[in-house]
């Protein structure tokens, strides 16, 4: 049987009014839905680790992987022999329901896609994609169910209903940019329920799972054109026909950052000053089974941890929300390269872990979707942007030296460059021709761009971004240097004038 196509896809979320019954009847749901979990979490590992051991799973790894269709064949013949299939977790979930107080609770629609959500993570686990999963206790409790359609179960009917649960939604009385009218028009394929900490009180939301493309906003405009992006572990540089960007990547986070630190040592000390013998004299923890007791005090620093992650991830989304308005703003085709994030974090994992580029890049390319344009990410190894002047020469750089020196004259920030090479990228490989004509109308905003991302009114600057110089091998004179922007398209057009002052010393 053939698989229905997908349709795009786009979410809205409304808090919801509960009082304190409906939330003693969702609280007691989401525990029943927590044991079902970790119930179909250790079957799909059981018969994980059954399959594994077993003679014909160790037939089909022998197989070459030339031989695709041979290879595939042999391994899902074993994951049905041994059950290891989303099907038979559903139905093991299922029975579970059935023979349990869970069934009071839960229906059949969200018991199947619990048993999913377990299973999905067993063969991430398999596919060497994600760690060994862990069951869910009470303090990590699970914080969303969802139902497969709209039809049965958790549904949709201008509030949300479930098994004799009505909960009212707040709606926005001003919908200031018609946003939630505009998505309450669109047809619901399913409904997720959820929950928040926020400041110690726990508040629900629904998540209505909607087809269709998301309205957008009229105060962010859409522009034309490709926009080249060079983005690292804590910067981003971006350069398209008429404007370019050099700044710190999430800024904001850092400090909270600093304070999340400076909460885990105090929570640290706690835990040694309560439990001192759980540790060995050079300070590691003992092995073996321990029991730990926590002080009034730690529990108090956990619950403020809690609190300024929260704030961190609401901060991040925030500014990546707003940088990809400002990336749309300069164009619709966005093209950079396809780094490896996963390395990165082996070098940048801090900075990898509190900043989100490859989130950034995900939320980047829906925006662009929905607007009609596109993400292209092209390899490294045939571009080498970071190596290559548009004059032709390359010559491999330290990480360490941030400006870009060329004979041929030309001296621009490095992550800037690379953004400006990246938007004259065709396919996989660099045009250098195309770059050497765009240069000349490019020059003045990559410095213009330079020059303010250095200036001293922005405070602290990092040192990624090198020192500004004034002069970059151009025929720069002193007062008013009005550069003409030509950056030729392919129609042949011209973009519009850019004046700029050179400064004087």
């Amino acid at each position: 049987m053939s698989k229905c196509r997908p349709t795009p896809t786009f979410v809205l979320e409304l808090p919801l009014r509960v009082d304190p019954t409906a939330e003693r009847i969702l609280r007691a749901r989401f525990e029943a839905a927590r044991q079902l979990y970790n119930a179909c979490l250790g079957e799909a590992l059981r018969r994980l680790d059954r399959m594994r051991s077993s003679k014909d799973w160790q037939a089909a790894r022998q197989i070459p992987r030339d031989q695709k269709k041979t290879r595939r064949e042999a391994f899902q013949e074993v994951r049905q022999r041994f059950g290891f299939t989303p099907h038979a977790i559903e139905a093991y979930g299922i029975a579970c329901k059935n023979a349990c107080w869970i069934g009071h609770h839960l229906d059949a629609h969200v018991t199947q896609k619990i048993a999913l959500r377990a299973f999905q993570a067993v063969e991430q686990y398999l596919l060497g994609k994600r760690g060994r999963p862990r069951f869910k206790s009470r303090i990590k409790a699970l914080q969303s169910v969802e139902g497969k359609s709209n039809a049965a179960g958790l549904r949709w009917r201008g509030w949300v209903a479930w098994k004799g649960l009505v909960l009212k939604p707040l709606f926005d009385p001003k919908d200031k940019h018609g946003i939630q009218t505009f998505a309450l028009q669109c047809r619901v394929k399913y409904v997720r329920l959820l929950w928040r900490q926020l400041r110690g009180k726990r508040h629900w939301y629904v998540q209505l799972v909607l087809e269709g493309h998301p309205k957008w906003k009229d105060k962010h405009p859409v522009g034309e054109g490709d926009v080249g992006l060079d983005i690292g572990p804590s910067t981003i540089a971006a350069v398209g026909e008429k404007e370019a960007l050099l700044e710190p990547f999430c800024p904001s986070v850092a400090f909270l950052s600093q304070k999340i630190r400076r909460i885990q040592r105090a929570m640290d000390r706690s835990r040694r000053a309560s439990n001192p013998d759980n540790y060995n004299p050079d300070g590691t923890v003992k092995k073996g089974v321990k029991v730990w007791v926590y002080s009034h005090g730690y529990l108090r620093l956990q619950a403020e941890l809690q609190e300024l992650q929260r704030r961190m991830a609401a901060a991040r989304k925030t500014e990546h929300g707003q940088l990809a308005n400002r990336l749309m703003a300069m164009g619709h085709i966005h093209k950079t390269e396809a780094v490896s994030i996963r390395a990165w974090q082996r070098r940048f994992g801090r900075s990898i872990r509190d900043r989100a580029p490859s989130l950034f890049l995900n939320r980047l390319n829906r925006k662009a979707e929905s607007a009609g344009g596109k993400l292209e990410r092209f390899p490294t190894r045939t571009t080498k942007l970071s190596q290559t002047c548009h004059c032709g020469s390359v010559e491999k750089k330290p990480l360490s030296q941030r400006i870009h020196t060329c004979g041929c004259g030309v001296v621009m920030q490095r992550d800037l460059y690379s953004a400006f090479l990246a938007r004259c990228v065709e396919g996989e490989d660099l045009c250098v021709g195309l770059a050497r004509a765009r240069w000349p109308g490019a020059e003045p905003l990559l410095r213009a761009a330079w020059r303010e991302a250095t200036c001293d009114g922005k405070g602290k600057v990092p040192a990624t971004f090198g020192a500004f110089r004034r002069r970059s091998g151009s025929s720069e004179e002193g007062g008013i240097a009005k550069a003409e922007a030509s950056m030729p398209s392919r129609d042949g057009r011209e973009a519009a004038v850019v004046p700029t002052r050179t400064p004087r010393l």
